[in-house]
C-alpha cells in the first residue's frame, strides 16, 4: 500500500510539473484532481477500485474548477472588448490564479467579407506566474452578438 501511495504522489508530482508548460487551466485541473482524488480514493477504499474512483472524481472536479478560471478571464476580456474605449486600457487580476492582465482594444472595423460583424484588435498584456507576456488578438461578433476570439 505504501508503494501505491508512493507511486501516486510521484506520479502526481510529475504531472503537475508538466502540466504548466502548455496547458490550459482546465486540463491543469483535471491533473491535479485526477491526482489528488487517487490519493483519497487509495487512502480511504485501501484497493485499486477505490483508487481509479478518487482519479475519475478527481479528474472531474479538478477540471470544472480550473475550467471556470478560464471562464473568467474570457468573461472579463469580452467585457473589454465590448465596453472599452478604442486606445484606453482595462485591466483586472483573476482572484483564484493572480494572474493579472491589461488590454487596449482598438477601433471596430467590418471586414469586406463579413460586413455585418465588427472585430477590434487588443494588445493584451498578461502578467502569468510572474512573467509579462504580450500578445495580440481580435475579436468578432458572433450571431448572438458575443465577442468571439478569432483563431
Amino acid at each position: 500500500m505504501r508503494s501505491m501511495i508512493f507511486v501516486a504522489v510521484l506520479l502526481s508530482l510529475l504531472l503537475t510539473s508538466c502540466a504548466n508548460v502548455d496547458l490550459n487551466k482546465g486540463k491543469q485541473g483535471a491533473i491535479g484532481g485526477a491526482a489528488g482524488g487517487a490519493l483519497i480514493g487509495q487512502a480511504i477504499g485501501r484497493d485499486t477500485e477505490a483508487t481509479l474512483i478518487g482519479a475519475a472524481v478527481g479528474t472531474m472536479l479538478g477540471y470544472i474548477v480550473g475550467n471556470e478560471m478560464d471562464k473568467f478571464d474570457k468573461r472579463q476580456l469580452n467585457q473589454a472588448y465590448e465596453f472599452t474605449p478604442s486606445g484606453q486600457t482595462t485591466s483586472w487580476q483573476n482572484p483564484d490564479s493572480g494572474n493579472s492582465y491589461q488590454v487596449t482594444p482598438q477601433p471596430a472595423y467590418t471586414s469586406p467579407s463579413s460586413p455585418q460583424r465588427p472585430c477590434r484588435q487588443a494588445e493584451i498584456e498578461a502578467f502569468i506566474d510572474g512573467r509579462r507576456e504580450t500578445t495580440y488578438t481580435t475579436a468578432c461578433r458572433n450571431d448572438a452578438g458575443q465577442w468571439v476570439l478569432r483563431n
